[in-house]
This record gives structure tokens, sequence and C-alpha cells, in this order.
């Protein structure tokens, strides 16, 4: 795919296949294999940041290195690149039992993961790691059935696999405010809608891939929706417009259910359990394009809402 400001990076890729291309004058674009290599370079460079950083924008398959004017682009570069070392080192393969569940495994790594770069986190400001964002939820989506046959289990089983796990904000993109939630149950990987819809309600709760997330305003888009919530992900006025950054932990809360409640009056739609409070940056779904995620950039393409 050829980026606009970015040149051709005549030298050897870093570890795992990563390649670093410079992006304009002030960034570097870091291309990896998948989200859990982005994730895992995102904690790095977080945990130790290259000299001038300005932002690190993480996306589906890329993390966007920016920084100040006047810093030298080689020593970010070099920086950047001991950074993606670092990250490759940490790659660790689980091998599990025939007949162990795969979700049961998948979810004790992760945790394990978050653990291990609790030291980096995410961006400043946002809620640390002890922090859990709890979205309170109405599952009576559209296509709350239709996810039910797709997955061939009960509505009352998807609603309790999607409130059943913690997730976490991988990336941002489309729209500020919409955040890509990892950590679905794989149960619940369902396709997106053949024909986007013109209009997708703002609180949407929704599903597509290996992806959840809650649309912050009125949108065309083709995710499945099961849900809404009264959350506002998204507020200028804030002093962190965005209440899901990259890194952040969620738990969606059945509002509906037999002493189920979110957190806050009124339906509301939002807390935070445990320190820290929402931050801000990040933004979300339906643009077909590039990676690279930031307020207003466009999703990565195959996970465009």
């Amino acid at each position: 795919m050829s980026l606009p400001g970015a040149h051709a990076d005549t030298r050897d890729p870093a570890p795992g296949g990563v390649r670093v291309q410079p992006y304009g004058e002030r960034a570097f674009l870091v291309d990896v294999a998948g989200l859990d290599e982005v994730r895992a370079l995102d904690a790095a460079l977080r945990a130790d940041p290259p000299p001038g950083t300005e932002d690190l924008v993480p996306a589906a398959r890329t993390v966007l290195v920016r920084f100040a004017a006047g810093t030298p682009a080689g020593d970010v570069e070099e920086h950047v690149r001991a950074a993606a070392r670092r990250a490759a080192a940490r790659t660790v393969l689980v091998r599990f039992a025939a007949g162990t569940p795969a979700g049961d495994v998948e979810e004790h790594v992760r945790a394990a993961a978050r653990r291990a770069v609790q030291g980096g986190g995410p961006a400043q400001d946002a809620p640390s790691p002890e922090g859990v964002v709890r979205l309170g939820v109405h599952y009576d989506g559209p296509d709350l059935d239709e996810v039910a046959a797709l997955t061939g289990v009960t509505r009352a089983e998807v609603v309790a696999r999607h409130t059943g796990r913690e997730h976490v904000v991988a990336f941002g993109g489309f729209m500020p405010g919409f955040a890509y939630l990892t950590g679905v149950d794989p149960a619940l990987h369902v396709p997106r809608r053949s024909s986007p819809r013109e209009r997708v309600p703002a609180g949407s709760v929704a599903l597509a891939g290996e992806f959840t997330a809650v649309y912050p305003a009125p949108t065309p888009g083709g995710w499945r929706l099961i849900g809404r919530s009264a959350a506002v992900l998204f507020d200028a006025a804030r002093a962190q417009p965005a209440l899901l950054v990259p890194g952040a932990r969620v738990r969606f809360v059945d509002l509906d259910a037999s002493g189920g409640g979110a957190a806050g009056p009124d339906d509301q739609s939002a807390d935070v359990v445990g320190p820290g409070a929402p931050g801000g940056g990040g933004d979300g779904p339906d643009d077909p394009g590039g990676d690279s995620a930031g307020p207003g950039a466009p999703a990565p393409s195959g996970a465009r809402p």
C-alpha cells in the first residue's frame, strides 16, 4: 500500500518482519504482523518513549510514532527499532491440551500479558491498568437474533458471552470516539453484514470479526448490532474527549438483567472501577483505507464498521 509521505525502507527489517518507514518529516510508521504485535510494540514504546515523542497511534497492523520538530530522525528510528526487538523477544507460544476451552486459555494469556506490560499501560492520563470502564447495555439490537443463529447459541447466551469477558481497546479509527475492542469470545466472531446500513444510531453496540465496539455517533455501518448504550464515547468539551483509549479495559453490563446496573444514574452509561479516570484520544470505524488511526483517521481495511 502506498502511503503519503512514506519512503522505501532500504534497511533490513526489524525482528519479526517489522518494517519501519518514514511517514513525512516528523513521524515513522511501523508495520507489524498483527494486533498482538501492535500491542507489544505500543507497550514497549510507551514504557520507554523515543526522544521527542509527541504521539503514539496504534492501529490494526501499524504503530505511528510522531516526534517533535528538531528531534534527530535517526535517533528516533534507532529507538523504535530497539523497541521492536524488545517486543519481539517477548513473543511466547502457548500450547494447550486437546479439550481445553480455547477462550479460557486466551483470557488467561491476555491477563498475563497485561500484567507483564503494566509499566507501559495506556496513553498518558488514560485509565490505569487497574481501572475498568463498565458500559451499561440494553441487549435488544436488531441483529441479536441473527448473531444467535450464526453462532448456534441462544440470545441469552450471546449476551452472557458478551458480558462475561473483559475487553481491551486495541486502537481507534474512523470517527472520534470509536474504539476497536479485542477479547471477544471466539464463539461470537461473526462477519459484517453483506449490506451496510445507511444509518447506525449512536450508542449501538456491535460485533464484527474479532472486534466489538460502540458507535459514538450516527453513521453508516455494517457491523451487527446487538444492543445499545447511553455512554457518551466522545465529548470535545471534556479534558479527555474520548472515553475509551488504547489499552483501556472494558466490561459490558446487561442493564436488563436481574441485579444488573451499570455505572451511573438514569441508564448511565459508564463508570471506571478502580483507580484512574476516562482518558482521551482515539477515534472510530467505516472508512475504507489505511491502517493508521488517530482522530478522524480511517479505519483499517477489513475492520471498518
